[in-house]
C-alpha cells in the first residue's frame, strides 16, 4: 500500500476536480454555490494554476462569441450564411458573462478588470468576393438581437478610423471591408482562473499543486478509488471520491483511458501546437485597439484563424498576431512527446486510423506550418500589417490543443474541433476534450454537465437560474431579455468604461 502524503490529503471527498485550469475552477466555484457542505479536492500536477491552456499567453483572450470569428458562420453551397453556430455559442458567451457578473455582485470576484475588459471585435477581409461574403454575414447576423450592434463598412476612411495600422501602407485598389462590435471583450482567464480557485479555498475546498492523478478504479457502490503522487516528494495517496472530474486539458484523455468507461472507448487525440508572433515594440502596440480576424486558411484548424489581437495582460496592452500551427506529440505544453503513441490502443486504432485517412488537407496544411521561416510569417502578418518589421516581431511558443478523435461509423474515425464532455452513464466521472470555443463556454458546458445529474447533487432548473438567470432561455428568441442581459453584465462587469 502506498503511504499517506504528508501534506494532509483527505482519504475522502465528495468531488475530485483533475487540473487546476479555469474549466475545474468553474465547475468547483458553481458546485460550492449550490452545496456548499461537499467536500472538494483539486489537483494540479504543476507547481501553479492555470500554467496550460487557461494562461493569458497561451489562448486567444477573445471571450468567444462568435462576433469576429469567420469560421463560426460558414457560407452554404447557395451562398447564404450559417449563423446556427454564432447563435448558440454568443448565447453560451453571455451565461459566461451572467455567472461572473453574478460572482461579482456577490463579493465572490472582486475588480473585474482584472479578468475582463472591453476590446472591439472585428471581422476584416479584402478581394472582392470576400468582401460579398462578409456583407452577407453582416446581413445575416443583424437579423437576430444578439448581433443588433455590429456594424458594416466598405469606407477606407471609416476602416482607417477603426484600424489604422492595419490601413496603413495597403492597395487602394483592393476592395476591403470590415465588421466591428464595439463592445467585444479581451478575457484573460488565468487570472479568472485564480481568482475562482482562491475563492473556492476560502470557501472550505482543498487546492494542491504538484499532485498528479495516477490511476483511478471505480468501486462496486460506484465511488472512485484514486491514486495520486507528489512530484515533489514522491509520496503517494489513495483517495475515494464519489465524482470526478477530469478537467486536465490534453491530459483528460489518458485519465478518461484509465478509467475503463464504455463511453470513453473510441476517442482518440490529435494535438496541435501553437505559436504567436509578439510585438515588441510599444509604438505600434499602441496604434492597434481591437481583436481582427480574418479568414481562414484552406485547411486550417478552427484554432488556427489568424488574427491581430490586442491583449490586456497584467496591467500592459499586448499585440499578438497568429496563431501559427504546430505539430507535436505532446498532448499538454509541458507534457511528455510519448503522451501521442500512449494514447494509441485496442479501444481507438480503428477511429485514430479513420481520422487520419480523411484529414489528408489538414496534414499538409500543419506541414506547411512547421517548414515556416520567421520571414513567411511575418509575410502573413503583412496581409494584416502590410508595414510590418521584422525586428518588430519575435516568436512565442502558445498552448498545446488536442483536438477530438471520436468513432465514425462511415469512415472508422471523425476528427473534431469543439468542446465535449464525456460522461459515464452514472454521472460518477466526466472528462473534458477539445478545444475551441473552450474558455469562453466553460460556464454554459459545466451548467448542461450539472443539470445531467451528478451523484453528489441533483440540481433543478430553478437552482441553475440562480447562478444563470438566462439559463433555459433563448435569447435569440426574446430581443428584450437579450438586451438586458448584454447591458446587466456591462454594468456589473464594468465594461461600460474604457
Amino acid at each position: 500500500m502506498p503511504e499517506r502524503t504528508g501534506r494532509l490529503l483527505p482519504a475522502e471527498v465528495d468531488v475530485l476536480l483533475v487540473g487546476a485550469g479555469v474549466m475545474s475552477a468553474t465547475l468547483g466555484t458553481m458546485l460550492q454555490k449550490l452545496a456548499p457542505h461537499l467536500r472538494i479536492l483539486l489537483l494540479e500536477a504543476l507547481p501553479e494554476a492555470a500554467t496550460e491552456s487557461s494562461d493569458a499567453w497561451n489562448n486567444a483572450g477573445t471571450g468567444h462569441a462568435a462576433l469576429c470569428e469567420l469560421n463560426y458562420t460558414p457560407e452554404k453551397a447557395d451562398g447564404s450564411i450559417a449563423i446556427e453556430r454564432a447563435i448558440k455559442i454568443n448565447e453560451q458567451f453571455l451565461q459566461s458573462r451572467q455567472f461572473w457578473a453574478s460572482l461579482v455582485q456577490s463579493g465572490t470576484l472582486s475588480e473585474p478588470e482584472r479578468f475582463i475588459r472591453r476590446v472591439p471585435h472585428m471581422s476584416f477581409v479584402s478581394g472582392a468576393d470576400a468582401v460579398s461574403f462578409l456583407k452577407r454575414r453582416h446581413a445575416a447576423l443583424v437579423s437576430s438581437p444578439l448581433f443588433a450592434q455590429m456594424e458594416f463598412s466598405t469606407d477606407p476612411e471609416r476602416l482607417r478610423a477603426w484600424i489604422p495600422l492595419m490601413m496603413e501602407g495597403r492597395d487602394g485598389s483592393e476592395p476591403v471591408a470590415a465588421t466591428r462590435v464595439e463592445d467585444g471583450t479581451d478575457l484573460n482567464f488565468g487570472a479568472l482562473t485564480r481568482m475562482l480557485l482562491g475563492s473556492m479555498e476560502s470557501g472550505n475546498a482543498t487546492v494542491r499543486f504538484s499532485t498528479k492523478l495516477i490511476d483511478l478504479t471505480r468501486l462496486p457502490d460506484g465511488r472512485w478509488y484514486t491514486l495520486v503522487r507528489d512530484s515533489g516528494t514522491g509520496e503517494s495517496a489513495h483517495i475515494t471520491a464519489r465524482f470526478v472530474f477530469l478537467g486536465a486539458g490534453g491530459g483528460a484523455l489518458p485519465l478518461l483511458q484509465k478509467s475503463g468507461i464504455p463511453e470513453g472507448r473510441g476517442f482518440g487525440g490529435f494535438p496541435v501546437s501553437g505559436q504567436w508572433l509578439r510585438c515588441t515594440n510599444r509604438a505600434v502596440i499602441g496604434r492597434h485597439a481591437a481583436k481582427v480576424y480574418g479568414r481562414p486558411a484552406l485547411g486550417a484548424p478552427p484554432m488556427s484563424v489568424p488574427h491581430l489581437d490586442t491583449r490586456l495582460i497584467e496591467g500592459k496592452r499586448e499585440l499578438l498576431f497568429g496563431p501559427f500551427a504546430g505539430f507535436s506529440t505532446k498532448f499538454l505544453k509541458n507534457g511528455s512527446y510519448l503522451d501521442l503513441p500512449r494514447s494509441i490502443g485496442t479501444g481507438n486504432l480503428v477511429s485514430m486510423l479513420g481520422a487520419g485517412a480523411t484529414n489528408i488537407d489538414l496534414t499538409r496544411y500543419l506541414i506547411g506550418q512547421v517548414m515556416q521561416s520567421q520571414a513567411d510569417r511575418v509575410n502573413a502578418l503583412r496581409e494584416f500589417v502590410p508595414t510590418a518589421r521584422g525586428e518588430d516581431w519575435k516568436l512565442e511558443i502558445a498552448g498545446q490543443r488536442l483536438q477530438i478523435i471520436k468513432s465514425d461509423p462511415k469512415t472508422g474515425g471523425k476528427l473534431e474541433f469543439g468542446t465535449e464532455i464525456i460522461r459515464s452513464a452514472d454521472g460518477s466521472l466526466a472528462a473534458l476534450l477539445g478545444a475551441s470555443p473552450g474558455a469562453s463556454t466553460a460556464v454554459s458546458i459545466m451548467l448542461e454537465l450539472i443539470a445531467k445529474g451528478i451523484p453528489v447533487l441533483q440540481a433543478n432548473g430553478h437552482e441553475l437560474q440562480a447562478l444563470v438567470p438566462a439559463f433555459g432561455y433563448s435569447l435569440h428568441n426574446d430581443a428584450a431579455l437579450a438586451r438586458q442581459v448584454q447591458e446587466e453584465t456591462a454594468q456589473a462587469l464594468q465594461l461600460n468604461s474604457k
